[in-house]
């Protein structure tokens, strides 16, 4: 019995081995900046795209850089993640670890303060306590470059202004407690300032760059994936730049599936206050918009966070299989320029 057990074992193995799902681990936050990764799930267009033979596993981050860590230890094959996460993952890795194979999205970023810190002019910030979400994430380094541009020095620096990394949902509290001056977030969070801590938009990013487009999110992609599964990475965009379509076609529908998704993750939906303003702040593309990513890197070297020489980020897109997906719908190709 024991000769004949082994035989009928193996064929049942076989297939099972065959047919095992490729996973497909996808990392994203549950910010507005992020709509296409909120839509894309809750839609099922991701899963659908990828096929019936791959799994979708999500992850949710707070910030870029801890993304950034979990891509760097193979847990995340692709993630939605911002400019400067970006730029120093590639950096660290000397160009090992990541492509940038996307944009997501555009602006969304603003500087909010209390009143009562009678904050008027940038001269107002000296002496202020400010909040960013993360150190060396996208919202620090414009923060603490726009201080810099402004002739003020960080404490950290030596200066006076203090710059407190924390995470978005505890700015907020603190701001409306009067523990914060302020801070520089990424939607929903700066209209939640406004709205709920009564705050003042300060600087609204998009007024320091040229047409008032920057990238505030990017896809980026583990480099070893990208180079053992480019089937999967070129369906991936599909669903991407098919989000992005809907996106801009459905914007109501859009808004109620953000607010669920947001509310599924951190269990707290947005009064509907809060999503309609936000969504004024920002812009849904799949073009990377490089030229401005290259503009936050000289940002981030000026701030020291880049290391002793100035990065050569010339590897760091790799947009032929967004190029092609767009060809396909005839759409125009995107630049790594």
């Amino acid at each position: 019995p024991t000769i004949t057990a082994a035989p009928t074992a193996a064929p049942t193995a076989a297939p099972a081995a065959a047919t095992a799902p490729t996973a497909v681990r996808l990392a994203y936050f549950p910010n507005l900046t992020h709509a296409v990764a909120l839509v894309g799930v809750q839609r099922g267009t991701f899963k659908d795209a990828l096929g019936p033979n791959v799994a979708l596993e999500t992850k949710t981050f707070n910030a870029g850089p801890a993304l950034i860590e979990a891509l760097f230890a193979g847990e995340v094959d692709i993630g939605y993640v911002g400019p400067n996460p970006a730029i120093n993952g590639y950096v660290k890795s000397k160009g090992d670890a990541l492509r940038i194979i996307a944009g997501a999205s555009s602006g969304g970023a603003l500087f909010v303060v209390r009143p009562e810190a009678s904050i008027k002019t940038a001269k107002d910030l000296d002496g202020k306590k400010l909040a960013s979400p993360q150190l060396g994430g996208t919202q620090d380094v414009a923060l603490r470059f726009y201080l810099q541009e402004n002739g003020l020095q960080t404490a950290d620096k030596g200066g006076s202004v203090q710059i407190i990394p924390t995470q978005n949902p505890d700015i907020l509290t603190l701001f409306k407690q009067g523990q914060l001056d302020g801070a520089w977030v990424p939607e929903p969070w700066a209209t939640r300032l406004v709205i709920e801590g009564k705050g003042q938009v300060f600087v609204d990013e998009r007024t320091l760059w040229p047409g008032g487009k920057f990238t505030t999110t990017l896809v980026v992609v583990r480099r070893q994936f990208l180079a053992d599964h480019p089937d999967l990475v070129a369906k991936f965009l599909q669903a991407h730049v098919d989000t992005v379509q809907y996106i801009a076609a459905h914007a109501d529908e859009t808004k109620k599936i953000v607010n669920s998704e947001i509310e599924r993750i951190t269990s707290k939906p947005l009064p509907a206050g809060v999503l309609d303003k936000s969504y004024t702040n920002l812009d849904i593309t799949y073009d990377p918009l490089a030229p401005t990513l290259f503009k936050s890197a000289e940002s981030a070297f000026a701030l020291g966070f880049l290391g002793e020489s100035k990065p050569d980020l010339t590897g760091i897109y790799d947009l032929d299989p967004l190029n092609t997906v767009l060809a396909a719908k005839s759409l125009p190709a995107v630049s790594a320029k």
